[in-house]
């Protein structure tokens, strides 16, 4: 079936399989690979992506699903050199180890901040619940959003 998305600002035209997950549309038809294949089940968040502005989890849903929408994924959010204020923030404060759930964790708190700009810490724990990371302890991921939250505002 044919599918027209716009991914990252750049409108994308292919033929895919109905059953083709968005997750491995990115990843395997498009190359961007900081959308991460965790659980496939939707537990993990490493998938995350925003749809029209809305996180989803991009491993149970269908690029057909997403016909026609918006998708941004972490490689979207970049100005040219210039860092996504959570993703500096994400830097500065150390909120990542391994990194695998960065991504997700990145597009999940980008949501979130478009829906609360100026969140309390239990907003940030309760808005990233959806995301699991085996390294960090979450403690400085809620740091990093609520950090990064005066600058999303002003951007």
């Amino acid at each position: 079936m044919k599918v027209t998305l716009t991914v990252n600002g750049a409108e994308r035209t292919d033929d895919v399989e109905a059953r083709l997950l968005l997750v491995h549309y990115l990843r395997e038809v498009l190359g961007l690979t900081g959308t991460n294949v965790g659980c496939d089940t939707t537990s993990c968040g490493a998938c995350t992506v925003l749809l029209d502005g809305e996180s989803v989890k991009s491993c149970t849903l269908l690029t057909a699903q997403a016909d026609g929408g918006q998708v941004t994924t972490i490689e979207g959010l970049a100005r040219g050199q210039e860092m996504h204020p959570l993703q500096r923030a994400f830097q500065e404060n150390h909120a990542l180890q391994c990194g695998y759930c960065t991504p997700g964790m990145v597009m999940a708190a980008v949501s979130l901040l478009a829906e609360h700009p100026d969140p309390t810490e239990a907003e940030v724990r309760t808005g990233l619940e959806g995301n699991l990371c085996r390294c960090t302890g979450y403690h400085n991921i809620v740091k990093a959003v609520l950090a990064a939250a005066p600058s999303v505002r002003g951007r």
